[in-house]
C-alpha cells in the first residue's frame, strides 16, 4: 500500500511500510536490519521510544481514513542472512 510513510514536522515517525493482511487489517511494519544479534540484534532495537513514535505516525495516518479498521505492528527483523517476520510484535 505504502512505503516510507513520514509525519511532517520534525519529531514525528515514519513507517517503513503500511499494507492490508488478508482480513482486512491495516498493518504498519517496521523493518529493521543488523549485522548480527549483537547488543540485542534487530528485534532489540525497537526500543519503548521509537514504539511510541510508530504509535504517532499510525495515529497520524489514519487520520487520513474515513474509517478505522483493526490494526497491528508488525517488525522484520533481519541479522545477516536471516529475516524473521514478527506480527503484532509490540501493541499501541
Amino acid at each position: 500500500m505504502q512505503r516510507n510513510y513520514r509525519t511532517p514536522g520534525r519529531g514525528g515517525g515514519e513507517i517503513d511500510l503500511v499494507m492490508r493482511d488478508g482480513d482486512g487489517t491495516l498493518v504498519f511494519v517496521e523493518v529493521r536490519k543488523r549485522g548480527n544479534a549483537q547488543h540485542g540484534g534487530a528485534l532489540a532495537s525497537i526500543t519503548f521510544v521509537k514504539q511510541r513514535r510508530l504509535v504517532f505516525a499510525a495515529r497520524h495516518y489514519l487520520l487520513k481514513l474515513r474509517q478505522t479498521p483493526p490494526c497491528r505492528f508488525d517488525v522484520v527483523a533481519v541479522e545477516g542472512d536471516e529475516l524473521q517476520w514478527f506480527k503484532a510484535a509490540f501493541d499501541a
